[in-house]
C-alpha cells in the first residue's frame, strides 16, 4: 500500500520596509514587491528598481525596500516545489529578475496582471507533480511533523519505526523525495517556529526554540540566518505570516 506525499514545503511571508545585510541562504527565495519597486544586489550586481526575483540557495545577496512591502516565499529546494524551480533556470544562471508585473505574470502563468500572492503559490502549487510515495517513507514524515520538538531523534528511531536499517532507509528516503532525513527534520522544525514566532508574538523566543526542537535559541539563530538570511528577532518585528505550507 502506498500513500500521498507530504505537502510542499514552503514559507509565506509578508516583510515591511526590509532592509536586509547581504547573505545567502539555503533555500530556494521568490521576493515579489506588492506595491513599490526595490533594489537589490545579487550575486555582485546591482539590481534597481526591480519588482520582484527568483534566486538559487547559496547566492550572496542582499534587499532594501524602504518603502511599502515584499511578499518573501522561502521553498526547500529538496521539495517537490524546489526541484521544479530548479528547471526554471538556465545554464549557469543563478537568478531571475522581474522587471514589471508583466513579467510576474508571465513566469508564474497567472493569466491576470493584478498582483496577489496567493495567486503566484496557486500557481507553484499546481506544478507539483502527483507522486506516489512508499508507505514507509509516509510513515517517516508523519512521524517527523508529529514529534520534531524531541531533541533525541536520530537514525536509529526511523530505523526502529520502520524495522529498515538505517543506511537503506536514508537511501529510500532520499531517493523518493530528494531530501535527507535531517534536512526534512531540520526544516520542519524551522517552519514551526516561524509560523509560532509570528502568530505568537508574545511568545519568547528562547521558548520558541526549545518547544520546537532546537537545543537553545543560539542554535535557532544559527539555522534560521543559514535557511533564511536573518535571525527570528528580525522576522518577529518585521513581518507577518501569510502561511507555511
Amino acid at each position: 500500500m502506498k500513500k500521498q506525499p507530504a505537502n510542499p514545503f514552503i514559507l509565506a511571508l509578508t516583510a515591511r520596509n526590509l532592509t536586509v545585510e547581504i547573505h545567502k541562504h539555503s533555500a530556494y527565495q521568490i521576493v515579489l514587491s506588492n506595491d513599490y519597486p526595490f533594489t537589490s544586489t545579487i550575486s555582485g550586481e546591482l539590481c534597481k528598481n526591480i519588482y520582484g526575483f527568483l534566486i538559487k540557495p547559496h547566492v550572496a545577496h542582499l534587499c532594501t525596500a524602504e518603502q511599502g512591502t515584499l511578499s518573501v516565499l522561502n521553498i526547500e529546494p529538496y521539495s517537490s516545489i524546489g526541484l521544479e524551480l530548479a528547471r526554471s533556470f538556465a545554464s549557469n544562471q543563478d537568478y531571475i529578475i522581474f522587471n514589471s508585473r508583466t513579467e510576474i505574470d508571465a513566469f508564474f502563468k497567472m493569466g491576470t496582471n493584478h498582483f496577489d500572492i496567493n495567486t503566484v503559490i496557486s500557481a507553484l502549487l499546481s506544478k507539483v507533480p502527483t507522486i506516489q510515495y512508499d508507505e514507509r517513507v509516509t510513515t517517516m514524515v508523519e512521524f517527523i511533523r508529529s514529534n520534531f520538538f524531541e531533541r533525541d531523534i536520530n537514525p536509529q528511531t526511523f530505523a526502529d519505526l520502520v524495522f529498515l536499517s538505517p543506511s537503506r532507509l536514508a537511501s529510500l528516503f532520499k531517493e523518493q523525495t530528494g531530501s535527507s532525513l535531517s534536512k526534512y527534520l531540520l526544516w520542519t522544525r524551522l517552519r514551526q517556529a516561524i509560523y509560532v514566532t509570528l502568530s505568537e508574538k508574545d511568545k519568547g523566543l528562547t521558548d520558541i526554540a526549545y518547544d520546537t526542537g532546537f537545543y537553545d535559541l543560539p542554535q535557532l539563530n544559527k539555522y534560521m540566518h543559514e535557511m533564511f538570511g536573518m535571525p527570528p528577532i528580525a522576522l518577529k518585528h518585521n513581518s507577518d505570516l501569510i502561511q507555511v505550507y
